[in-house]
C-alpha cells in the first residue's frame, strides 16, 4: 500500500465548522440513542474511537488532496444518508466512518484525480476490506443521489458558516437539502469563507462537465 503523502496547505475554515457541527450533533444522538431504537450498521465501531472529530478531519483533508469542495459535498451526503436512513443518525460510534467515506465518494464525484479505496483505508485507519463495504453501503443508503446543484453547494456552504456562528443546538439528524431553513443562507461574503474563488470556480467547471455528461 502507498505511503501517505502530507500535502502542506492552509486548513480550511469549513473544517472547523464541519467538525463542530458533527460533534454536537453527534453528542445529541448519543443521548437520544439511550432512548430511541437505533440501527447498527457497518459504520459502527464498538467504542467511539478516541480520535476527535475535528482532527479526523484534518488529518484526512491532510493527506486524501482533494479539493476543499469536496467536504462541502461530503457534508451534502451525510445530510442526504441521515434523511433516508433515519434509524442510523449520525453519532460518535459512527461519525469517523461516515466522514472517510463520505469524503472519498465526493472527491470521486467531484475531482478528476483521486486516490483509490486503499489509500482512503491507509488515512481512516481501516482496512481495504471494510472501506469497500463502506463505500458500497454508502451509496445504497444515499439511493445513489449523488449530484449536487450549485445552488444546494452554496446554501450548505454558508450554512456551515450560519451554524458556527448562531451556535444552534442540532437536530436528530443535520439539514435537509430541501427543507430547511439554513440552506436560504444567500450572503455570498459567507460564501467566499468557506472555500476561495478558484475552489468555487473549479467546481462550477467540474458540476458544467458532469451536467454535459448527463446531458
Amino acid at each position: 500500500m502507498a505511503d501517505l503523502v502530507e500535502v502542506p496547505t492552509t486548513m480550511p475554515k469549513m473544517i472547523t465548522f464541519l467538525s463542530s457541527l458533527l460533534q454536537r450533533v453527534a453528542e445529541l444522538n448519543d443521548l437520544h440513542g439511550r432512548s430511541q431504537p437505533q440501527k447498527v450498521s457497518v459504520f459502527h465501531g464498538l467504542t467511539p474511537p478516541t480520535i476527535s472529530i475535528q482532527s479526523y478531519l484534518e488529518r484526512i483533508f491532510k493527506y486524501a488532496n482533494c479539493s476543499p469542495s469536496c467536504f462541502v459535498v461530503a457534508y451534502v451526503y451525510l445530510d442526504r444518508f441521515s434523511q433516508r436512513q433515519p434509524l442510523l443518525p449520525i453519532n460518535s460510534y459512527n461519525v469517523h466512518r461516515l466522514l472517510i467515506t463520505s469524503v472519498m465518494v465526493a472527491a470521486k464525484f467531484m475531482d478528476d484525480l483521486y486516490y483509490n479505496n486503499a489509500y482512503y483505508a491507509k488515512i481512516g485507519g481501516i482496512s481495504i476490506a471494510e472501506m469497500n463495504f463502506l463505500e458500497v453501503d454508502f451509496l445504497f443508503g444515499l439511493g445513489f443521489h449523488l449530484n449536487v446543484t450549485p445552488n444546494t453547494f452554496h446554501s450548505y456552504c454558508s450554512s456551515l458558516e450560519r451554524e458556527m456562528l448562531l451556535a444552534q443546538p442540532p437536530l436528530h439528524v443535520i439539514i435537509s437539502d430541501s427543507n430547511s431553513s439554513l440552506t436560504m443562507a444567500k450572503s455570498v461574503n459567507l460564501i467566499h469563507s468557506c472555500y476561495n474563488e478558484d475552489d468555487s470556480n473549479s467546481y462550477n467547471h467540474q458540476q458544467q462537465q458532469h451536467q454535459q455528461l448527463a446531458v
